[in-house]
């Protein structure tokens, strides 16, 4: 049996979808549905159960008994302009940490999503407490639990992974809504007036020249799946392409794919200012050590491959 947290949402329904692929029905699905259109994201998929996230903790030590594989928990509050601190740290970090105490407990590998958010501002994207520096409370919800996972990782006799996402887009994130990835928003933007809106520039970048690690959904899966079967690997790593590439680069790719529309660039919002990455690039020398060597799509194959899933 495998747990997958979050589930209903857009990497956890990625992942319970490639697991049905590869002949795994016996997945519980943990989520919050009070948003009712996520449901959309799990129609096409197969389950064993579903539980709410409240209800779930009540549940762990009944479902022990049944012997469970491994926990992905993807399960979390990402949206990175939440500000009530209080609500972060009940979701992101004392939920985490019960889930990581029951699966240190029965031995169970425990996948965790955290964030590229807990290294702000800073340059240097590596896994150490000397770049981190989140700029919001997201980024510090993730980061807390990053720290607990490594106080007390010498207690602990099975897997634990956490995996820093940076900027993850592909199929089944249409209910993120302004969470949603620059390309949704672009091409959505493209159809509806002909054109795509970008940042005007700043930190020192030109229009649209601010670069983020565009990671495409279906490398991050490969990345998990890839964990789940190699439990002797632990840490805390980065999940990026290991290379950045410019917002005009996805603006490109868009408009490639449609074969028509311009750029229009639009003025920098000043609620954002001091509290953005302009640039991200994941570090991947760890997750590369441990093993793994698969590639990763650029922002041109991934793009083309999401949109031709999306407008289909």
């Amino acid at each position: 049996m495998i747990i997958v947290t979050g589930g209903a949402g857009f990497i956890g329904s990625n992942l319970v979808k490639r697991l049905n692929e590869m002949g795994r029905k016996d997945i519980i699905v943990v989520d919050d549905l009070s948003d009712g259109t996520k449901f959309m994201n799990l129609a096409d998929c197969m389950l064993l159960d579903y539980f709410d996230k409240d209800e779930f903790p009540h549940k762990l030590d009944r479902l022990a008994t049944r012997g469970i594989d491994v926990i992905f928990h993807q399960g979390a509050c990402s949206t990175t302009t939440e500000w009530d601190g209080k609500f972060m740290l009940e979701n992101n970090f004392t939920y985490s940490k019960r889930l990581l105490k029951f699966s240190a407990g029965e031995k169970i590998p425990f996948i965790y999503a955290s964030s590229a958010a807990v290294y702000g501002g800073n340059q240097v994207f590596r896994e150490s407490p000397e770049n981190e520096r989140p700029l919001n409370v997201y980024g510090y919800s993730k980061l807390l639990f990053d720290q607990y996972v490594r106080q007390h990782r010498h207690e602990i006799h099975s897997q634990v992974v956490g995996l820093r996402y940076f900027n993850v887009y592909g199929p089944r994130e249409h209910h993120k809504g302004s969470m949603a990835s620059v390309a949704w928003h672009l091409n959505n933007q493209i159809k509806k007036t002909g054109k795509v809106r970008l940042f005007e520039g700043c930190d020192g970048y030109g229009d649209g020249e601010q670069r983020r690690d565009f990671v495409y959904v279906g490398d991050v899966v490969k990345v998990n799946l890839w964990l789940m079967e190699s439990p002797q690997v632990s840490g805390i790593f980065n999940l990026g392409t290991g290379r950045s590439q410019t917002f005009n680069d996805v603006a490109n790719a868009v408009l490639t794919w449609h074969g028509r529309g311009e750029i229009e660039y639009i003025p920098f919002p000043e609620h954002l200012v001091g509290r953005y990455q302009s640039f991200t690039e994941a570090d991947i020398s760890a997750l590369r050590a441990a093993g793994y060597t698969d590639g990763f799509r650029t922002v041109e194959e991934g793009v083309k491959e999401y949109l031709n899933i999306i407008n289909a």
